[in-house]
């Protein structure tokens, strides 16, 4: 089972960072709400940053955009995780050469898809 952070998250199930949190449990990953204004997202504890997590990172999939990334981007090179999914609307081609200069791997997709597609 995978640990994957989940930035942006959402409470509001119409958002895709809300699916993802629900798809990422059915297909047997453990996903970490990250979000600083909520408390609990389908049932799991929201951590504020990506630093108060205790658990390995394996993943972490993206849902905030470009202009609140650059604090975020730090956070995950310091994690060290094996790879991010940039989902549209949240590419950030600058974030993207210093996460793959740091080793970690870059994917630009969205992360619904990919697990639907057994691609994930």
């Amino acid at each position: 089972m995978e640990n994957v952070a989940v930035i942006g998250a959402s409470p509001k199930e119409d958002r895709y960072s809300n699916k993802a949190i629900r798809m990422l449990a059915e297909y047997n990953h453990n996903p970490i709400p990250v979000a600083p204004k909520h408390k609990e997202i389908e049932g799991k504890k929201v951590y504020r940053s990506l630093e108060e997590i205790p658990k390995k990172i394996d993943t972490v999939t993206m849902y905030v955009g470009p202009a609140r990334q650059k604090t975020i981007i730090k956070d995950i090179i310091k994690l060290a995780p094996k790879r991010i999914i940039f989902n549209p609307d949240t590419e950030n081609k600058d974030a993207a050469g210093q996460l793959k200069s740091a080793g970690i791997e870059v994917v630009e997709a969205c992360t619904l898809v990919l697990l639907k597609t057994n691609q994930y």
